[in-house]
């Protein structure tokens, strides 16, 4: 199998590849085309199908493996291929979805674990039984759903990494930061984003959710929040700041957040979350890039081009 991310301009490719994304357009002669994201466990590869006939825009769908031959060019400093031949995968090709999904590098139950790790430090009581309690009670979802659908940490487990990562970031800023509140901060991290276990559809094909476009994922995990505090009998100021700290996490009102933050905890579940999303994204733009070019404008980080030194 030829790796997306060892692809070069110039390459003849006859491969098997997930479809990530799929959509018909018309040419400005009138004439129908389509345009394919390829993608297997390495990366993904902008396609153009220039020759195309009714039946394959009808078939050709999101989710499907696909066998692809195609010549890769450069298409203003980026690998684009077009493509020659392409049919969807059967029984007898004998390919897996599973082995053309990017992963987090860490294992999804090795994640849910070592998060749980993180919970178990939580002294306060509450705060402790409802991280534990919707850590358990979406364990399955939270292990394996990606974080987004693209941007960042879009890959399966990307939820979890997410976490762990602004774990890791929190607990050494409180290492600093002596008055922050440990417990707080903890419980927010691990609960900011599990409303997209609702929000998104899972790992394979990622769409939103009725309910992740009619209400979003802030909302829906201060529902769990208040569900699981009413049905443990729990309540009090620690509670209220915990759904603060998820209302706040997205810091502006612009950024879709329905409250700033007004409080330490709140500013700096912020921030971390915003650094851990905005590196993965550096990362996954200017690795697809060759050393000494800049990568195409990058809409969500504020539409700026990357730099990849030589030296990288």
């Amino acid at each position: 199998m030829s790796k997306i991310s060892a692809l070069q301009p110039g390459d003849s490719v006859e491969s098997f590849y997930l479809v990530k994304r799929a959509q018909d357009g018309v040419t400005q002669q009138g004439k129908p085309y389509m345009t394919l994201i390829l993608a297997d466990k390495t990366g993904e590869l902008d396609s153009k199908l220039w020759t195309v006939t009714p039946e394959q825009i009808k078939e050709l769908k999101e989710a499907d493996m696909v066998k692809v031959r195609g010549e890769v060019i450069n298409y203003r400093g980026n690998n684009q291929m077009k493509i020659l031949e392409i049919r969807t995968a059967n029984e007898n090709d004998n390919v897996s979805i599973h082995n053309f999904l990017k992963e987090a590098p860490i294992d999804g139950d090795d994640l849910f674990d070592k998060i749980m790790d993180y919970a178990l430090k939580i002294t306060s009581a509450n705060l402790q039984r409802i991280t534990r309690g919707l850590l358990t009670k979406y364990r399955k979802e939270f292990s394996t759903f990606p974080a987004a659908m693209t941007n960042h940490h879009d890959f399966v487990s990307g939820l979890a990494y997410h976490v762990y990562t602004m774990l890791r970031v929190g607990e050494s800023l409180c290492d600093i930061y002596e008055t922050l509140d440990r417990n707080l901060l903890y419980a927010g991290i691990i609960l900011h984003d599990i409303g997209k276990v609702k929000e998104l559809s899972g790992a394979v094909n990622t769409t939103y959710t009725v309910e992740g476009n009619l209400i979003g994922h802030i909302v829906i995990a201060t529902e769990e929040i208040t569900k699981i505090a009413d049905e443990l009998n729990i309540e009090g100021e620690d509670i209220l700041l915990l759904k603060h700290l998820i209302l706040a996490h997205h810091g502006k009102l612009e950024y879709g957040s329905p409250k700033t933050p007004m409080i330490k905890e709140a500013e700096i579940l912020h921030m971390i979350d915003n650094i851990d999303a905005r590196i993965l994204m550096m990362d996954k733009h200017i690795q697809s890039v060759e050393p000494g070019t800049f990568t195409q404008r990058v809409f969500p980080l504020e539409g700026r081009m990357l730099y990849r030194s030589v030296d990288e």
